[in-house]
Order: C-alpha cells, then sequence, then structure tokens
C-alpha cells in the first residue's frame, strides 16, 4: 500500500533551518509529482512546494521563495524540503502528498514550531 512518512520537523529558532524528508512507498516514486503542503490549526492546508518527477521544475507559494528549496533522490524514495531562514509564520504541520490517478495520498505530517 502507499506510504508517506515524513519525519524532521522540531522547534527551531527565527532564523534557523531545518531539513524535512517524506520518505515513499508502495508506488513507483519517479513516476509521479511530489508536492508539500503545510496546514496551521483552524486553518485549510497551503501548497507550499511542488516538484515534477526528475525534479526539473519545482514551484513554490509566494511566502516561502528564496527560502525553501524542494528536491527529491528518487533512488532512495525521498523528498526532501530544507527551510532556511524560518519565522514564526512557518509554524505548521508540514504534510508530504502525491496523487496518483484520481487519489491523493498524504502522510500523517511534521510538526514545526518556529519560536525564540
Amino acid at each position: 500500500q502507499v506510504q508517506l512518512v515524513e519525519s524532521g520537523g522540531g522547534l527551531v529558532q527565527p532564523g534557523g533551518s531545518l531539513r524535512l524528508s517524506c520518505a515513499a512507498s508502495g508506488f513507483t516514486f519517479s513516476m509521479y509529482g511530489m508536492k508539500w503542503y503545510r496546514q496551521v490549526p483552524g486553518k485549510g492546508r497551503e501548497l507550499v512546494a511542488s516538484i515534477t518527477t526528475a525534479g526539473s521544475i519545482t514551484r513554490y507559494t509566494d511566502s516561502v521563495k528564496g527560502r525553501f528549496i524542494i528536491s527529491r533522490d528518487n533512488a532512495k524514495n525521498t523528498v526532501y524540503l530544507q527551510m532556511n531562514s524560518l519565522k514564526p509564520e512557518d509554524t505548521a504541520v508540514y504534510y508530504c502528498n502525491t496523487l496518483l490517478g484520481i487519489t491523493d495520498y498524504w502522510g500523517k505530517g511534521t510538526l514545526v514550531t518556529v519560536s525564540g
């Protein structure tokens, strides 16, 4: 079965960095685009970044451009989100996502807290 498992969240001070990882299994990872979303309690999920199958095209929401980098290692079936210059408003649960056919798959999320 399809599984997405996020890791790497935690507590960091403003201006700090974290790298999130999402380990995928149960499907041919290299054939599908991947996305990172985030969600603050009481709000909807926000698309943060996306990456195509070979990693040649990446997109970001405006609020993280220049600070976050999405990448993937198809040999390891893993997608990453490098988060730099973190701000308190980046605090959220971060989710890994992929769309297989008409079905969206999600991980359970990893909490990122930016606080000084």
